[in-house]
């Protein structure tokens, strides 16, 4: 993929001079700023969290308010135009009048068959401004390592959760029993036992807690038929362990990294270790606080997340085995080693 990179940048050098100032688009230089910083902090601490994790595709669609550009496609469709090289991002860049909302943000074969994050602005998404915005797309290119990984989607498929929608809307809209009392009991249990489990953690009170959480997750899985159980793992396995991924990527940051001179005069700049301590508070004030028939698929963001924290404790080198099993973030729990 690195060869084919390096050979679309070639092309890009031969036929950028063919477009002028006048008929071509030009990434607003925020934007540029933004990706590169993206791009950047991928390389720096990727790796260090994800075994294998620079080796995944980072092909991102940036949607603006006329245009989209395409970065890091390895094969993009006919219908983009080759914008020449950018001087920050160091990388070819195609163009396209606008097709997605200003809103957007997904990692989906959007272009090709390639997983591609396909985003809006800061100012447009949920992410406002420019360090949670760069810190989200890390949580989508780490859906592009899940992805990526060997047998993924016929592993989804085996799953049998789709009923027939191969759109993948049914990810977003599977019928799961939220709205159910006694659901919402255990799991507004479950999410408790787990905020004292992360709150314990590498103290003497973890052994405890961990015990009472495996006692709180099996009510909850009582509560709901195996289907709704396995579709409720497959969402924290797969959304809570991106946002446990944000997490970790803002606290590596925080610790060995310095962001690049025109990020951080960026002025709606923020440091990476305030968006990790507001990343944790969210997260404990959640599962203090669930909501689980109000807040409905959301929820698995947070709680997912602290599950994936509680592996931290309670086991060595988990990640390295997060692909065996797939889609279950409990089997772990039930024997950490």
């Amino acid at each position: 993929m690195r060869l084919r990179r390096h050979l679309i940048l070639l092309a890009a050098l031969f036929t950028s001079h063919r477009l002028s100032a006048q008929t071509a688009p030009r990434m607003p230089d925020p934007d540029r700023i933004r990706l590169a910083e993206a791009f950047r902090l991928a390389d720096a601490v990727g790796d260090r969290i994800w075994p294998g994790w620079s080796a995944a595709p980072f092909a991102v669609l940036l949607v603006t308010p006329n245009y989209e550009y395409l970065v890091r496609h390895p094969a993009p469709t006919p219908d983009w135009t080759l914008l020449g090289v950018d001087s920050i991002l160091n990388e070819g860049v195609w163009y396209r009048k606008r097709q997605f909302p200003l809103n957007f943000l997904a990692t989906f074969p959007a272009v090709g068959a390639v997983p591609t994050i396909v985003v809006g602005q800061a100012e447009h998404t949920t992410a406002k401004t420019s360090t949670p915005w760069v810190v989200t797309l890390l949580h989508e290119h780490f859906h592009q390592y899940q992805y990526s990984h060997p047998g993924y989607y016929d592993s989804v498929a085996a799953l049998g959760l789709a009923h027939g929608d191969t759109s993948g809307m049914w990810m977003l809209n599977f019928p799961f029993p939220y709205e159910d009392k006694n659901v919402q009991k255990r799991f507004s249990a479950a999410a408790r036992a787990l905020r004292a489990a992360v709150m314990s953690g590498g103290r003497a009170a973890f052994g405890p807690a961990l015990d009472t959480l495996r006692q709180n997750l099996a009510a909850l899985r009582q509560s709901v038929t195996a289907e709704q159980w396995a579709y409720l793992q497959f969402q924290l396995w797969q959304e809570g362990t991106a946002r446990y991924t944000e997490f970790w990527v803002a606290g590596r940051a925080a610790d060995a990294y310095q962001p690049s001179p025109a990020f951080a005069a960026l002025k709606d700049f923020t440091s990476y270790r305030s968006l990790q301590g507001k990343l944790g508070n969210a997260m404990l004030d959640e599962l203090l606080n669930d909501r689980l028939g109000e807040s409905k698929r959301s929820v698995v963001y947070n709680f997912g997340a602290a599950e994936a924290l509680t592996l931290d404790f309670a086991q060595t080198h988990w990640r390295g085995r997060y692909f065996t099993p797939l889609f279950t973030l409990d089997a772990r729990l039930d024997a950490p080693q």
